[in-house]
């Protein structure tokens, strides 16, 4: 089974209230090859949502503590991350998930590029908290511009 990203099914979950829709990822949903989950709305944010960036490092520095997720105005929003991250994990477990394909430069589901913390549209290499707590627990992690 795969997991993916609900932004990449055409779900309007996305911090600004779109999707990006992937149309052969929305045709595995629908042939039951795959589902779909938002850390991000599993962690209890609101669509639309201000946008966030973690701000001291990646992923794998917010689940250390070593660093945070904050919107542009400033407000930590750390806690709802992992939260999310947590119940993507757990979703990934109960399908049984071989595969993770997540949305590439978010701070929950980048998984190799996040922006770099300070608005500017500048990214770096990293992976977000989702993709990060993911790949620690041994799932395979790409984005929806890898190839399956």
């Amino acid at each position: 089974m795969i997991l993916i990203s609900s932004c990449l099914a055409g779900e309007a979950v996305r911090y600004d209230g779109a999707h990006c829709l992937d149309q052969p990822l929305k045709k595995l949903i629908e042939e039951g090859k795959a589902v779909m989950a938002c850390p991000e709305v599993m962690g209890g944010l609101p669509i639309p949502r201000e946008p966030a960036e973690i701000i001291g490092g990646d992923g794998q520095d917010v689940l250390e503590g070593k660093a945070q997720v904050v919107t542009k105005s400033g407000k930590d929003v750390t806690d709802m991350f992992i939260k999310g991250a947590y119940r993507m994990l757990e979703k990934a477990k109960e399908v049984q998930a071989n595969v993770v394909i997540l949305k590439e430069n978010s701070p929950s589901c980048g998984s190799s590029m996040i922006y770099n913390g300070e608005f500017s549209g500048k990214k770096i290499a990293g992976n977000g908290v989702t993709a990060a707590l993911l790949k620690q627990h041994g799932f395979r992690v790409i984005s929806e511009t890898d190839t399956i």
